[in-house]
């Protein structure tokens, strides 16, 4: 696999040096230098994305232990790459040769669940699940639940700006990040945003933050907003025998005023695929499956008129869940999608193209004929409420020639997203994987611009070196 080289020789300090002085101001367990166990920290989950090998891994529990390490980096002038879970898709947390990867995920604590406020305070290591369980037992609710919300952490979901299936009604992450404390590169703590409702005082630096991959600071502490726990959800699955049926369904739910907590898009791959993963007898006869799920006070009635716009739009079969337990049953099969479908070939490219959800249809359409002209498969399944689509290229890793259709077709996916008029990037953010797509995105002034953000913040270039531009 292909490096990424620091962009400033770690060793020009010695590498004892480093690691003695990482030790000064750290435990001995939070300091690991064992090659093995460091080469295991160099990637994430994505294909296709070059890494390096560490000097040196960090576990700091505490705000002054990270300030420490940065410190330290700046010191030396050795590159940092801040970690959570490593649940990312597209090398944002990859490792750069020779650089500090600081792991986050001893600083889990909940530090605050304020009911009236309706605020979480917690560290970057908390993991996304572990949230929504705690702020439940308070009638509260966290919103934003990627499909990894077993494991991926808030600090990840931060840094990627994440998403998730409720999106549609709810909104992604940033919607519900108040403020933020941040250590620099120099190791300066920055206090970003309010613990209150509302406040405009200056420009929005906690923004600025929220997706910007660990290039800017390390964020340690987050103030989240809350929600009041809705009803239970019950979940509705509609069957459509093509694609651009189930798109035109999504375009009349949307336009009819109705506010689902999820409206979400499986096709024929896909469902197949979650059949042969985990045996749930889905539909394999159909060529879209729609869910959509309302957690309103009388949730049958709303899934009652979104199932009579599906059969308007041309479902052949639409099936209200009865109960909770099968709303669930549903639930489990979508979020499997994308274990289901690396399960295909074995190794996946997982695109997370968005588009207007106008447009939905073209992109499945485009899709599926790219899918033909190289000879592969790639399923869909998408957050059809928000347009957010996850085309996953299915291939065999240990075949040249497929890995590098696999590669090419990933390529046209967003190229016709962007054609769309769409993003390259709903969730998942830019990381090493699409680099290049940023800039086609953004154009020159904006690649600029960003560049100028990043010196003002990291004038060393220590952070997170080699993503996003």
């Amino acid at each position: 696999m292909s490096r990424i080289e620091a962009p400033h020789p770690a060793g020009t300090a010695g590498s004892g040096t480093l690691v003695d002085r990482l030790r000064a101001g750290l435990p001995a367990e939070a300091v690991l230098t064992d090659p093995d166990v460091a080469a295991s920290y160099a990637n994430d989950m994505a294909s296709f994305c070059p890494s390096g090998t560490p000097a040196v891994v960090v576990l700091p529990r505490t705000v002054e232990q990270v300030q420490h390490v940065m410190r330290t980096a700046t010191e030396l002038r050795v590159p940092v790459v801040p970690q959570g879970a490593r649940t990312g898709l597209s090398g944002g947390a990859n490792a750069s040769d020779g650089c500090i990867v600081l792991s986050l995920t001893r600083m889990r604590r909940i530090l605050e669940i304020n009911p009236v406020d309706r605020i979480a305070v917690v560290e970057p290591g908390v993991v996304n699940a572990d949230l929504s369980r705690a702020v439940h037992a308070h009638g509260l609710y966290y919103p934003p639940d990627p499909s990894s919300w077993e494991t991926c952490t808030i600090g990840g979901n931060i840094g990627t700006a994440s998403g998730g299936l409720c999106c549609v009604k709810y909104g992604v992450t940033a919607e519900y990040v108040l403020g933020l404390d941040v250590v620099l590169a120099d190791g300066r703590l920055l206090s970003t945003g309010r613990r209150t409702a509302k406040g405009v005082a200056g420009y929005d630096l906690t923004r600025l933050f929220v997706g910007s991959e660990g290039s800017l600071g390390i964020i340690v502490r987050a103030v989240l907003a809350l929600k009041p726990k809705p009803p239970g959800q019950l979940v509705l699955a509609a069957e459509f025998r093509s694609a651009a049926e189930a798109c035109d369904a999504v375009c009349r739910i949307m336009a009819g005023g109705h506010v689902p907590s999820l409206l979400e898009l499986m096709d024929r791959t896909t469902v197949k695929a979650v059949n042969d993963l985990a045996h749930m007898g889905l539909p394999e006869t159909t060529e879209a499956l729609l869910l959509a799920a309302f957690d309103t006070p009388d949730p049958a009635a709303d899934l009652a008129a979104v199932g009579a716009l599906c059969e308007a739009a041309g479902a052949t079969g639409v099936v209200p869940a009865d109960d909770a337990a099968e709303s669930e049953l549903l639930l489990q099969a979508r979020r499997l999608s994308l274990t289901a479908l690396e399960a295909v070939k074995g190794t996946t490219m997982i695109d997370d193209v968005c588009v207007p959800r106008s447009r939905l249809g073209d992109l499945l359409d485009g899709v599926e004929r790219i899918a033909g002209t190289y000879g592969l498969t790639i399923g869909v399944c998408a957050h059809a409420g928000d347009g957010n689509t996850h085309p996953t290229v299915c291939f065999d890793a240990q075949d040249p020639d497929e890995s590098r259709r696999a590669r090419e077709s990933f390529d046209e996916i967003m190229a016709l997203g962007l054609e769309l008029g769409g993003t390259i990037t709903g969730e998942h953010g830019v990381g090493v994987l699409k680099k290049e797509w940023l800039a086609r995105e953004i154009g020159p002034v904006g690649v600029e611009l960003q560049r100028q953000i990043k010196q003002v913040f990291d004038p060393l270039g220590l952070l997170n070196p080699g993503k996003l531009f």
